[in-house]
């Protein structure tokens, strides 16, 4: 399928105002990198705690973050999906033993802020099923033993986190469950109470492994880069590769300066964008250069220049279809997929928009600059002056 056909622009005729922007671009998210101490590292890298609550009712991130700052040191990030209530809470604690009494200070913090907290009754939202039958056993050892009680509280929180997602509403809600009768019922009421909120997981990340965490997202994009530029220059020619990997290594500049300028974060998943740019961006150039080759021993008498932008021009709807379709996509997800695709899906939008310019206008134009300097360094035709041995020959003959 083609859009365009027989087109041809003069793309490397218009590289210079690309060229600019992208300098301005790269020396504006370096300077913000360098007067914030590098870029903004999430809790996956910085180290902490990430809390997954599902809220019943409609509870606003800043309402989460001034019930917690309070009491929990560092940052707090509060990311809300705003199509099941669900809330991701990252806290940064910076000591290790904090990490240990991290949970329960959260759950807390939580409880006392939106937890309608009942005085010596166990939170019926947020307790398992060991903990629900403990509560069931003694009350009703005269008419349930004890695999009837197991099995009641496992059907109690099987009912309580898949037909109601986590959120009971109240403790009435349980009548429908089979096995739980009247007198259950009742001492649930005497011995729970049913919190407005579910904590649906909690994950910890200690400093040394956000270090780590760091450290080989770091060598994973490197060795990425060095593949690549190794397999092009076996596959082409060493600049070819070299042209390559300078354009990405561009796009992934721009792209981190551009998170730092923002002020987002960097995360596990920002990484993973990173890398998908990483190979989208190569793939791109690959394409371009690959054309480049075929068309190379067919305009022998044509200006480099002249077949670079022949080659550009020829895969210009391939280029289109494949970024712009993608780049679709990703914008959908950062439009529409909630503050925990946020990072992700910017990282998509901007790579992909900086990926597919860079192949035209930073890789290509390298691989002139370079063609046209080894040619400049070739020797010269000889002059028409003659050799001392012609010199001296023609002397003789006089």
């Amino acid at each position: 399928m083609e859009i365009f056909k027989n087109t041809n622009f003069d793309f490397l005729g218009k590289k210079w105002p690309f060229i600019i922007v992208s300098l301005i671009l790269t020396a504006a998210g370096i300077g913000s990198l360098i007067m914030k101490g590098g870029p903004r590292y999430g809790i996956d890298f910085k180290g902490g705690t990430v809390t997954t609550v599902r809220f019943q009712n409609n509870v606003t991130e800043d309402q989460i973050r001034a019930a917690l700052s309070a009491k929990i040191p560092g940052d707090i990030v509060v990311q809300r999906d705003t199509t099941n209530n669900e809330v991701l809470i990252s806290t940064e604690l910076r000591d290790e033993r904090e990490l240990a009494a991290a949970r329960q200070l959260i759950l807390d913090n939580l409880a006392a802020s939106f937890g309608g907290v009942s005085a010596g009754k166990l939170d019926l939202s947020n307790i398992g099923t060991a903990r629900i039958a403990d509560e069931l056993r003694g009350p009703l050892a005269a008419s349930h033993n004890e695999q009837q009680v197991q099995d009641l509280a496992k059907a109690i929180t099987a009912f309580r986190d898949s037909n109601k997602g986590g959120l009971l509403g109240n403790i009435d809600a349980l009548a429908g469950v089979n096995g739980v009768s009247p007198q259950v019922i009742a001492v649930l009421k005497d011995k729970a109470f049913v919190a407005p909120y579910q904590v649906r997981g909690f994950d910890l990340v200690g400093p040394k492994v956000g270090a780590e965490l760091r450290s080989q997202a770091l060598n994973a994009t490197l060795l990425a880069l060095l593949g690549m530029l190794i397999y092009i220059a076996f596959r082409f020619e060493f600049v070819y590769g070299l042209a390559a990997v300078i354009a990405v290594f561009h796009d992934t500049i721009i792209t981190i300066g551009l998170f730092s300028l923002f002020d987002k974060e960097i995360s596990l998943t920002v990484i993973a964008a990173l890398l998908t740019l990483v190979g989208f961006s190569m793939n791109d150039t690959i394409v371009v250069f690959d054309r480049i080759r075929e068309n190379l021993p067919g305009m022998r008498k044509e200006k480099f220049e002249y077949v670079v932008n022949a080659s550009i021009n020829q895969t210009l709807s391939r280029t289109i279809l494949t970024s712009g379709l993608t780049f679709i996509t990703a914008a959908s997800l950062w439009l529409f997929g909630g503050a925990v695709l946020n990072g992700f899906s910017f990282a998509l939008v901007v790579g992909i928009i900086v990926g597919t310019y860079s192949s035209i206008f930073i890789a290509s134009p390298i691989l002139i600059w370079w063609r046209d300097w080894m040619e400049s360094r070739r020797p010269g035709p000889p002059t028409a002056s003659a050799s001392p041995s012609v010199a001296a020959k023609v002397k003789s003959v006089k």
